[in-house]
């Protein structure tokens, strides 16, 4: 029998809900065809999707990122404001497509605003300038008798935007990226920018652009831009078509975020920096099909990938410490838990667990003891390709745990995720105090295989399910499905 200890007093810390962030880039029908949809019979009249806003509101998204991506670099944004009708085409050179300009800045702010998210907007430093993004905080924050200030209101918008949350930046490493720097030259140009942004208005929380989390890229950003900014942000994508190898990959992502919170120390240690500095994560996600400019990115997602998905998520929870904002990349079709036609949408697996966890997630994470079967994977052949290939190789608990609980601890939420293929695991689940006798919902993401995914033919190939089990005093013995998420909450004796 597997074991599940969770000690109520062994708190790791808060979680920040804007772990369960969002992604929006102007990539293939991510905007164009998906959020926004002008002349749809499905739009409303500021050509929003209103059957994706809905979708996109069960989600919770606290906070979303926006142009890019890649596409930031060599966007404009004053291209992008103004009568719509008036907006330039322009040749975009990132996903080698023409940009209509047409959803820009205030209709990004309009979308935030419509599913009560906050924005975050990564500033052009590939063909873009200092005064570019200086004026593009002015413009969604300033208040005075100014320009740009004036010609937001001339808009249409006479409050500012308040924008928060700015970054300096897409992948600045990447040969890929339109303005590409190696990480000394990245710091150079990207503290200038910053303090011109925080001298347009100070009130900013900006976030340097990291790379994996564990690189040279990363220490020399970090001890370069510390006194700016509040977040440092990494990527890291997995996924692979075999099973195993799929749902364990996640934990990449883990051991990423304890050698950054390592950089993140000594850069905060070695410059006498008083204010935090967290991990944006934003971008992550099961990817690893659809990476061709001709698929449009509009991966399928399997029930194996829900579970991976779930693991990245009880990751965040266990790092609260330092993940203060996560994104998943991205929101609509484009790697996307949710996919749209002309006549309609279906949720990917994937939606299922974003969903529950954003739900029902506590405010306190607390330490989970786990003794489980466990599984190591076998080393891969050395031309497997990069995208494939999985750096830790375990030996990995089939069970995956996430424990968080409420302030006034009367509240107990479990995640766990069953990564055998073929095997229920029976579980006791002993706990620090005893819990009254009550009846407890259990909420399950599966499907008949870890194959299987949703379709507009079969929208509910992968779903949740609920079920029930009793609970009292301080032991709960549970037996967790094959290849299943399982979300469940107690209630705490006080």
């Amino acid at each position: 029998m597997a074991r599940i200890r969770v000690d109520l007093d062994r708190a790791l810390g808060e979680v920040d809900e804007r772990i369960f962030g969002g992604f929006i880039e102007h990539l293939g029908r991510c905007i164009y065809g998906g959020i926004y949809d002008e002349g749809s019979p499905l739009s409303d009249e500021r050509g929003f999707r209103t059957d994706v806003l809905d979708a996109v509101k069960h989600l919770r998204v606290p906070v979303l990122r926006w142009p890019g991506g890649n596409f930031v670099s060599g966007y404009h944004w004053t291209d992008g404001i103004g009568p719509v009708g008036e907006r330039p085409a322009r040749r975009e050179l990132a996903w080698h497509t023409i940009e209509s300009n047409r959803f820009g800045t205030d209709e990004f702010i309009a979308y935030c605003r419509e599913i009560d998210t906050e924005p975050y907007i990564c500033v052009n430093m590939g063909t873009g300038t200092i005064d570019e993004a200086a004026n593009w905080v002015e413009y969604c924050n300033g208040s005075g008798d100014t320009y740009w200030a004036n010609l937001r209101r001339q808009n249409g918008h006479p409050e500012p935007y308040n924008v928060k949350y700015w970054g300096l930046g897409n992948e600045m490493y990447g040969g890929w990226q339109i303005g590409a720097l190696n990480a000394e030259d990245y710091v150079k140009k990207a503290r200038e920018f910053a303090k011109v942004m925080q001298w347009t208005d100070p009130s900013l929380e900006l976030i340097g652009c990291g790379h994996s989390g564990y690189s040279d890229w990363d220490r020399v950003v970090l001890a370069g831009l510390a006194p700016f900014v509040r977040y440092h942000a990494i990527h890291i994508y997995t996924g692979s078509d075999d099973f195993q190898r799929n749902v364990f990959a996640p934990h990449q992502a883990e051991r990423a975020l304890r050698i950054c919170q390592g950089l993140i120390d000594q850069a905060r240690f070695n410059g006498k920096i008083e204010h935090h500095i967290t991990v944006a994560y934003d971008e992550w996600n099961v990817w690893f099909r659809a990476r061709g400019w001709d698929t449009a990115l509009e991966e399928r997602y399997t029930l194996s990938d829900a579970l991976a998905v779930a693991t990245y998520l009880n990751i965040f929870v266990r790092a609260c410490r330092t993940v203060g904002m996560a994104n998943l990349a991205q929101l609509v079709n484009v790697i996307a838990p949710i996919f749209t036609s002309p006549d309609g949408l279906f949720r990917q697996a994937i939606f299922h667990p974003l969903r529950l966890l954003a739900e029902r997630t506590q405010p306190i994470a607390l330490a989970a003891w786990v003794e489980s079967p466990t599984v190591t994977l076998e080393p891969e052949p050395p031309h497997t390709a990069e995208v494939n290939r999985i750096a830790d190789l375990g030996p990995f608990d089939l069970l995956d745990v996430a424990a968080t609980r409420d302030e006034s601890r009367s509240r107990l939420t479990l995640s766990i995720v069953n990564r055998s293929a073929d095997e229920a695991i029976r579980t006791a689940i002993e706990l620090s105090q005893d819990v009254p006798k009550q009846t407890v919902a259990v909420f399950e993401v599966n499907a008949e295989s870890v194959d299987l995914a949703n379709s507009f033919e079969q929208p509910d190939a992968v779903s949740v399910r609920d079920w029930s089990v009793d609970a009292e005093g301080e032991r709960l013995e549970i037996d967790v499905p094959p290849h299943a998420h399982i979300v469940f909450t107690v209630d705490l004796a006080r």
